[in-house]
């Protein structure tokens, strides 16, 4: 019988190209390397002492240089190809965080993070891109799936590779890991796959990309589950800003344990992703409706964090909160690029990609600000009652969405 179940959990891995799969490797080398983010809060408060409203401030920087990046990174990839912007992102951020580690002023790093954030989230709209090129299209969501495996494989070994890195030789390593691993990841891609050519378009082709130029911004239902993405990663990203310092300030955690818990997170994915997407993909199911389900549950999972007398508590927030990812952010992506007209796959992964920067600069900005001005508690509670607003959203898109299936 545990036989067989490996067999089935095997299957869920057939029916990627070659370039899927070093993509795959590239995307987990460059994640396993990501320490910086989920330590950035308390790098900011604990080794340069800035104040709550100085770490949103500068985690607002963090954000928008993302948001401008992603719509560069898109913009691009439609101009001048997804391969090109994927090197020249991770290459020079790369570089950048090396340099970042000097930067201690207050005003320096925050047009440092900017900076970097522009440069490195080039990469994300163009990679979603190029999984449409390398993958087959009934491969897709898989192919989604297995990158975001990669992702969580990496988050799961980053973390507690981070806290220990900083309990042995201090925060500066982390830049240092951050800076080898896109620089070796990026060469690695570079060395094993080469450039997929667009194939030249004909005249019918050209006047059917320029007919479709501003489709995206009347595609009301498209607004509107963006603006649920935007909510999943408003409550997400409190992972990585208020949830790290919280639980040092409430429950007294070290470094370690924090990266442990978000650990469990990615081990939790990692093994049961793939599969949860291959029987929601085999059945059918309402791609929208498995996104609003994600969304709720991660209102779910920041009202659980209002108990704040057992630490246990934070075990079962994480659970719901990686159930949650697993069920809105496979999906997302791939009802994102299924809404783009051919040849504008860059230009909705872009705003895509940017509605989740928006939700990093958000986060960190409405977070921090309630946690100076009312308190933990307080956060957790507007935290759940967005989410609530966001699941209402994505069961508006769905309706919207059958009436479209009606009318065509």
């Amino acid at each position: 019988m545990l036989k067989n179940a490996f067999r089935k959990y095997i299957n869920n891995f057939k029916g990627f190209s070659r370039e899927i799969w070093i993509l795959t490797l590239v995307t987990f080398i460059n994640r396993a390397g990501t320490m910086v983010l989920p330590f950035l809060s308390k790098y900011l408060k604990e080794d340069l002492g800035f104040s709550y409203l100085q770490i949103g401030n500068i985690l607002f920087w963090f954000g928008l240089g993302s948001m401008v990046g992603s719509w560069l990174g898109g913009k691009l990839s439609d101009k001048i190809g997804f391969y090109k912007i994927m090197i020249f992102s991770l290459f020079v951020s790369g570089l950048m965080f090396f340099g970042l580690q000097f930067i201690t002023s207050y005003v320096g790093i925050s047009i440092a993070v900017f900076v970097i954030m522009v440069v490195a989230d080039m990469f994300r709209p163009a990679m979603f891109v190029s999984l449409g090129a390398y993958a087959k299209p009934e491969n897709r969501t898989r192919a989604l799936t297995l990158v975001r495996l990669a992702i969580n494989l990496g988050f799961a070994a980053g973390p507690a590779l981070g806290g220990l890195i900083i309990m042995s030789i201090g925060y500066k390593g982390l830049f240092w890991a951050d800076g080898a691993t896109c620089i070796l990841a990026i060469s690695i891609f570079w060395l094993l796959v080469k450039e997929k050519k667009k194939p030249a378009e004909s005249k019918e082709e050209k006047a059917l990309l320029e007919s479709n130029r501003e489709s995206v911004f009347k595609d009301k239902p498209f607004w509107i589950f963006l603006f649920m993405c935007v909510v999943t990663g408003v409550l997400f990203f409190q992972l990585f800003t208020t949830i790290p310092l919280y639980h040092k300030e409430q429950f007294n955690l070290t470094e370690l344990q924090t990266g442990l818990l978000l650990t469990l997170n990615g081990v939790l994915v990692f093994f049961m992703e793939m599969p949860i997407v291959s029987y929601i993909e085999r059945n059918k199911l309402d791609k929208v409706k498995i996104v609003s389900i994600g969304c709720f549950f991660m209102a779910v999972s920041l009202f659980l964090m209002l108990i704040n007398f057992w630490a246990g508590i934070l075990i079962i927030m994480m659970l719901f909160m990686t159930f949650a990812e697993m069920f809105a952010f496979p999906f997302s992506n791939s009802f994102a690029l299924s809404r783009a007209p051919k040849g504008h796959e860059g230009r909705y992964m872009a705003i895509f990609t940017m509605s989740f920067s928006a939700a990093h600069i958000l986060s960190a900005k409405i977070g921090m600000g309630i946690v100076a001005a009312y308190g933990y508690q307080m956060n957790w509670l507007f935290m759940g009652i967005l989410g609530l607003i966001g699941t209402y959203a994505g069961f508006w898109v769905m309706r919207l969405v059958a009436k479209e299936q009606v009318s065509s």
